[in-house]
């Protein structure tokens, strides 16, 4: 039986619940009444303006769906598109799903708190839509699905709630573009993400995020893996946004799981962002990484981690690095926590800003200056990623090369 009115109380009460890190938002002044927008065919999913198109390649969206094996694209609070072309793998939007799969129930709201702060309270009360991504029993996915969440309104505040599901023994791949079209300069993007991997499933879940500079954005989520699963969270924003705080979970609740989180931040003047990751090793044989790549070009950036080992027999390794290209803030703020003895963690941390010598090095090799930074940037934000499907690894490697020239 589905608990919604329960989650209704529940959220109510926390509707003033500021979140316990990152600057608080007044929600009151955006809008988040239902905006209606036509469903999207594939020709004129595909014959979108130019200037829509480019936003959403810069956020990992195929218009045109090549290598991927499938589509969710919500505008502002509709669905205009969803279809999936892999067999073995659903896509349903989440209030489709409420209302007429019984087995939803079983992981909404399971993982993630819908009274943790306002945002996750505001997400519940106001749901406008969002996505389930299952992938059955044994299958595999040949191509990753891309799901896009795109505001068009300006003012609004848009509410989504996403549920990723890899069930055991299958292996799932899925690239998140969140954007925002060329004429909003404000708004609110709330998410919640729920992550099951089932024994023995492999996740990669990309994001990739294009904002505007006054968008607020919160994203809330929590994994959980099972025996023999693996997770991989990229996470890439570098684009100017006003306020990004996001602190994502993920519990290791079964033997030789593994999670691997990697993020590539760039702060612009005025941005502030407080963003990190946090793992729970519960069972002996589980593995951890979280690397964090953040460069000041002179916005404010809090990166943070937190490994916690609770059992023997588990490895950890946080690794957290900044660069200052241009003045503004990086704080890092690496946590160990060994609970048992056996447990095998390690962090490594630096902030700093280019090497001359390493200028002066490239620019005898024949480069100006300015490309001397740039190669000494790009290979900063080189982050290799084990085991990712090329796809991503290309979608990932172009999301870098095509906001090089802002970070500059």
């Amino acid at each position: 039986m589905y608990a919604g009115e329960n989650l209704k109380e529940k959220a109510a009460k926390a509707v003033e619940k500021r979140a316990m890190i990152g600057p608080d938002v007044d929600l009151t002044e955006f809008e988040t009444a239902p905006v209606d927008h036509a469903y999207l065919t594939d020709e004129q999913l595909r014959n979108l303006p130019a200037v829509e198109q480019e936003r959403l390649v810069m956020s990992g969206v195929d218009v045109f769906e090549r290598e991927r094996g499938g589509t969710y694209f919500q505008k502002d609070t509709a669905v205009v598109h969803c279809k999936t072309k892999q067999e073995g793998v659903e896509i349903i939007p989440i209030r489709t799903a409420l209302e007429k799969d019984d087995w939803i129930h079983d992981y909404y709201w399971k993982l993630a708190s819908v009274d943790l702060d306002k945002y996750t309270a505001s997400a519940e009360i106001n749901l406008h839509n969002g996505y389930v991504i299952r992938a059955l029993p044994g299958a595999r996915s040949i191509y990753p699905i891309q799901a896009c969440l795109y505001l068009d309104k300006q003012g609004i505040q848009q509410n989504v709630h996403n549920i990723i599901i890899a069930e055991e023994d299958s292996e799932l791949h899925v690239i998140t573009g969140c954007a925002t079209s060329p004429h909003l300069t404000r708004g609110v993007h709330i998410g919640i993400s729920e992550f099951y991997v089932k024994k023995n499933a492999k996740l990669s879940f990309t994001m990739i995020h294009n904002w505007a500079e006054d968008m607020v954005v919160r994203p809330r989520s929590v994994a959980q893996v099972e025996e023999g699963g693996l997770f991989v969270n990229n996470y890439i924003s570098m684009k100017p946004v006003r306020t990004l705080q996001m602190y994502p979970t993920t519990h290791l609740v079964g033997e030789n799981a593994v999670a691997r989180l990697y993020s590539i931040v760039v702060g612009s003047p005025g941005s502030e962002y407080d963003v990190g990751g946090r793992v729970y090793l519960k069972k002996p044989g589980t593995r951890a990484e979280i690397v964090a790549r953040t460069i000041s070009n002179g916005g404010r950036i809090i990166s943070r981690g937190h490994l916690i080992g609770e059992v023997p027999e588990i490895k950890a390794h946080l690794e957290c690095k900044g660069l200052l290209l241009n003045g503004g803030l990086i704080y890092a703020v690496p946590e160990l926590e060994g609970h048992a003895d056996g447990v095998e963690m390690s962090h490594e941390a630096a902030v700093g800003k280019i090497a001359q010598d390493e200028i002066f090095y490239l620019m005898s090799r024949g480069l100006s200056e300015e490309e001397a930074t740039s190669t000494i940037v790009r290979g900063f934000l080189s982050v290799d990623i084990p085991g990712l499907p090329p796809q991503l690894k290309a979608e990932i490697d172009r999301a870098v090369e095509m906001s090089e020239k802002d970070v500059m």
